[in-house]
């Protein structure tokens, strides 16, 4: 059996996507998928042991200039790619009207999304050969999972999600270094920096080394600024996707804000705590094994003056409290 998934962006989106492979390797016996991938985030795909083609898409590239991309042959030749063969099934696990009308609907083989009432864009589901029905109010790998469950008719697991990749990278013996994701793209999900100053001195303070990761010059920025004036800090080179992950998979844990990089460490099975301020942790989450999200608003208020205000509540001597316990167990 041969299917196409289309799940483009973001990099937390398309790692929510992984355990549903599992799930249908496991009940399927020589099912194979090819992936649509937006173009940044095509190594993640590669990770899994049920995919043997990624398909790399650059709506995000190509919006900005259509004219070009169509002038290039870059849309000619995606759409070449998409129907080299045709499928068995097409599930669009993205729901939105981008990936419904420019892949799904050009993509050969009878076509699974979410239906109008379980889709983030309801028009989207105009474009599938067989709507799915999926609640909304539960965490987006599941909702994931089940949708794959109702378009391959198998009997969805009991057992939580396996994103089946950790066995994709090297394991080090001696994990003697911590993670921080410090990094995300809305300013107000940001930790504040003399709260990640005080965290990192506790982190160094215990014997631990801490490394940076960082994806921009604000970002890089930022770490360098962090990392000032102690020695056990590691600002990290500029290091591709899988190289980050690797990263990642030799580490003792990671404390992380909301980020792409949090829900890659969750599916490398590393403890991880993750920091939520405006958004809530309830649907997007770490998910996986050793994972814990601190939310903000669920502790006290104190006079603190640190921006964004919304993390005041959240002192890093709770933060490093809770990641202690988190390692420990």
């Amino acid at each position: 059996m041969r299917v196409l998934l289309v799940k483009t962006s973001s990099m937390g989106d398309v790692i929510h996507a992984l355990p549903a492979l599992t799930d249908a390797v496991n009940a399927i016996a020589g099912i194979r998928f090819d992936w649509v991938v937006e173009e940044g985030f095509k190594e993640i795909p590669q990770w899994h042991s049920a995919v043997d083609r990624v398909i790399p898409v650059a709506i995000r590239r190509w919006r900005k200039s259509p004219l070009d991309t169509w002038r290039n042959g870059e849309w000619q030749a995606f759409k070449q790619e998409l129907q080299i063969r045709e499928y068995d099934a097409v599930i669009d696990a993205q729901g939105l009207l981008k990936s419904a009308c420019l892949i799904v609907r050009y993509a050969r083989g009878p076509s699974f999304g979410l239906d109008k009432h379980s889709a983030k864009e309801p028009w989207a589901s105009k474009c599938y050969t067989q709507p799915i029905a999926v609640g909304k109010e539960q965490h987006a790998v599941e909702r994931i999972r089940q949708l794959f469950a109702a378009a391959l008719n198998y009997q969805l697991p009991e057992n939580p999600g396996d994103f089946a990749i950790s066995e994709h990278f090297e394991q080090s013996e001696n994990k003697d270094y911590l993670v921080f994701n410090h990094s995300t793209t809305r300013v107000d999900k940001h930790y504040p920096e003399v709260y990640w100053r005080q965290l990192i001195e506790l982190a160094t303070a215990s014997g631990w080394k801490v490394k940076l990761p960082w994806g921009n010059a604000l970002e890089r920025d930022r770490a360098q600024r962090l990392a000032q004036d102690n020695s056990k800090v590691e600002v990290l080179s500029k290091l591709s996707l899988c190289q980050i992950a690797q990263v990642l998979a030799s580490a003792a844990g990671c404390i992380s804000v909301d980020t792409g990089l949090s829900h890659l460490s969750a599916a490398l099975d590393k403890p991880n705590i993750t920091l939520f301020g405006p958004t809530d942790p309830g649907l997007v989450g770490g998910y996986g094994k050793s994972q814990q999200s601190l939310l903000a608003s669920n502790f006290a208020l104190n006079n603190a003056e640190v921006e964004p205000a919304i993390f005041r509540s959240l002192l890093p001597q709770t933060v490093w409290q809770e990641f202690t316990k988190l390692l420990n167990n």
